[in-house]
């Protein structure tokens, strides 16, 4: 790689490396130094073939979601979250709403099976159409659509206190990298 390249390497990575963090911790079940790993190699393997990328970003959350399909393919399913450091405690009643929803999601995220939780992220949080979700994972667009359908209904039966969270427009906006789901009993 040339020295313009090695630039405009370093600038994607310092200007769109947190957003692909937070897909990849999202992708990785919640957490977040599976998720580091994960953007650390997909990053590796971008600048590998970096002069002839023609998206970047598209590219690297590509490598992003076909190394989770591999992951979960290989691997069981881990039973143990290990974290460096206790979540959030919340700092008074601005952020202890947030971060109440924030640990409610991962939980209820962290018992979906892998294939179910990428579908969520790649439809919901990527916000991509079924078809572009079915070309990513390599099955077809009713095999997307089942699996969305499943792992809803499985998030409702794991986390039936988000229906205690929800809220009205009229209320603040759910943290960054959420969407509001109808969680219904």
């Amino acid at each position: 790689m040339d020295a313009a390249g090695q630039e405009g390497f370093r600038e994607f990575v310092s200007n769109r490396s947190a957003a692909l963090l937070r897909t990849a911790v999202l992708l990785s079940g919640g957490d977040r130094h599976a998720g580091e790993d994960l953007l650390q190699n997909a990053l590796i393997k971008a600048a590998g073939r970096w002069d002839r990328i023609e998206e970047p970003e598209a590219y690297v959350r590509q490598i992003l979601y076909r190394q989770q399909v591999s992951r979960w393919r290989l691997k069981g399913r881990r039973r143990e979250l290990t974290v460096a450091e206790p979540p959030d405690s919340g700092s008074g009643a601005d952020g202890a709403g947030a971060a109440e929803l924030r640990l409610v999601m991962r939980e209820a995220l962290s018992r979906l099976t892998a294939r179910q939780r990428t579908v969520l992220v790649l439809r919901f949080f990527e916000d991509l159409p079924e078809a572009d979700v079915a070309r990513i994972l390599g099955c077809s667009v009713g095999t997307v659509r089942s699996t969305t359908h499943r792992s809803l209904a499985r998030l409702r039966a794991h986390a039936p206190e988000l229906t205690a969270l929800g809220r009205s427009d009229a209320e603040e906006p759910l943290p960054r990298g959420f969407a509001a789901v109808e969680v219904r009993p």
